[in-house]
């Protein structure tokens, strides 16, 4: 039986269970080194069909519908010798836990792709995770990395192939790998040069599999000071002989980490004389989401966390600071779409957590909250409104099954801060009418010098991206008056 664990690919019998995004690189990829495939995904319909027919012709035995995903099939009648697992796929599926019972080994796309980087000078690997954070942290430092005059890219949050970036055929220099807890748990060998976990959230029932990000780093493991769980994670991990601990900080940085000084980023872990002196790496205003103009107090411990990154492998001071002036935010994460009347309107519907929410709620003095949707309330939701009940001016809330918990803590601790719904249509609940609707109520509640926060807390309709509810915000701006 052919072992992967010793990258013999040639005739190696895999399974990939998902044909989104993830599961057709790996698919491609294994295909091309010679590997028997089988894909199986319970939908078979829209752009996983195309993908099926694509890699059907490849050679890929495909499998779509319900009835393929119960069971862990052979692969041309003989047993799978490795599992390869798409992101989505829940513990109790039956392809996972029959592929674990038998002993077969089981990766994410993670896995695959250190395993399959180029044999000669393969691009070293800045690893980033956390409850928040992930993916502004890694396009931060890709365009640090850039700026310092590397090939660099952001590779591995949603929409992106880690695969396609490690196999492009022009090589990168180095990766700035956005990873989550499904990745982590699923990966191995991983060796990155440096990796951060941004914070641990307190619901999070992924904090080990997210502390698997620090196990063999090679230069510094790097941790968040304000946030003792993920210093606590850099110690019980099996790091390689000299990797540094690496702190960042919103306050004053001792020793071994970055912080700030008044309005000064400053390294003090990566001088030669960190013990009486500091590198400046730019100032808060040189942090800004959108170019509108947004400031958020945990997008400069972001920058903090990318910088550290990046002082671990190498980058110059001012790559730091003309990195974070010209980086350009990801949409839906706190951007500022317009101001009219004096009323800011910001778009952070990527949030669909409340730990999550929290940063954009502590973001505004007197924030108008566009919230709810769908799901199973989180357990720091009340914690969440009781905090920042103090400054709501006024709450929208939208339709969804998750949305009565969230008014019953409002209920609880913000009594006298007006609370409207959203008009829901008598037919299905369309994304356009409703977020108009909130729109509307919004621009009422809302005074000069307050802002319109959309950041929901919980997720959408089911097939309803996060980035649908953001342009259908955006898009209902534009009844708003000037």
């Amino acid at each position: 039986m052919s072992n992967p664990l010793d990258n013999e690919w040639n005739g190696l019998r895999v399974v990939v269970a998902g044909i989104g995004i993830s599961g057709f690189a790996c698919a491609d990829a294994l295909l091309e080194r010679g590997a028997q495939v089988v894909v199986v995904d319970a939908d078979g319909t829209g752009s996983k069909r195309e993908r099926g027919i694509v890699l059907d012709t490849l050679g890929a035995d495909i499998r779509l519908g319900p009835e393929h995903v119960s069971a862990l099939p052979e692969v041309n009648g003989e047993p799978a010798e490795l599992l390869v697992l798409s992101p989505g796929w829940s513990d109790d599926e039956p392809v996972l836990v029959q592929a674990l019972a038998a002993g077969i080994p089981v990766w994410a796309e993670a896995e695959l792709a250190w395993r399959l980087r180029p044999a000669k000078n393969p691009a070293p690997w800045l690893t980033v995770t956390g409850t928040r954070g992930k993916a502004t942290t890694a396009s931060m430092l890709a365009t640090v990395l850039s700026a310092d005059g590397r090939r660099a890219t952001c590779t591995g949050q949603a929409g992106t192939s880690l695969l396609e970036s490690v196999l492009h055929p022009e090589p990168y220099d180095v990766l700035a790998v956005q990873l989550s807890a499904f990745q982590l748990r699923w990966s191995s060998s991983l060796s990155p040069l440096a990796s951060v976990c941004l914070n641990v959230g307190p619901a999070d029932d992924s904090a080990a599999d997210r502390g698997r990000v620090y196990q063999n780093t090679q230069v510094a493991c790097v941790y968040n000071v304000a946030d003792e769980g993920t210093e606590a994670l850099v110690r019980e991990a099996d790091v390689v002989e000299g990797a540094r601990a690496i702190g960042f900080t919103g306050g004053v940085p001792a020793v071994s980490m970055l912080g700030l000084v008044e309005d000064v980023l400053c390294d003090r872990a990566f001088v030669p004389q960190r013990s009486t002196s500091a590198a400046e790496l730019g100032t808060i205003e040189d942090v800004r989401t959108a170019g509108a103009g947004v400031l958020a107090a945990h997008n400069v411990t972001n920058a903090l966390a990318a910088a550290s990154l990046a002082r671990a492998y190498g980058v110059a001071v001012t790559a730091v600071r003309d990195g974070l002036r010209h980086y350009y935010p990801l949409p839906h994460r706190l951007n500022l779409l317009e101001k009219r009347a004096g009323v800011e309107w910001v778009d952070d519907s990527a949030a669909t957590d409340a730990f999550a929410a929290a940063a954009g709620l502590s973001s505004f003095e007197t924030p108008v909250w566009i919230a709810g949707g769908y799901g199973t309330a989180p357990s720091d939701l009340d914690a969440v409104v009781e905090k920042y009940a103090g400054r709501l001016r006024g709450v929208v809330l939208l339709p969804g099954d998750g949305t009565p918990a969230l008014r019953e803590a409002l209920g609880r601790h913000a009594p006298d801060v007006p609370v409207l719904d959203a008009v829901v249509p008598e037919t299905e609940p369309m994304t356009e009418t409703v977020l108009a609707s909130a729109v509307a109520l919004a621009a009422g509640l809302a005074r000069p010098g307050d802002t319109v926060l959309f950041s929901p807390v919980f997720g959408a309709a089911a097939g309803e991206p996060f980035s649908a509810r953001g342009q259908a915000f955006a898009l209902a701006l534009k009844d708003v008056p000037a």
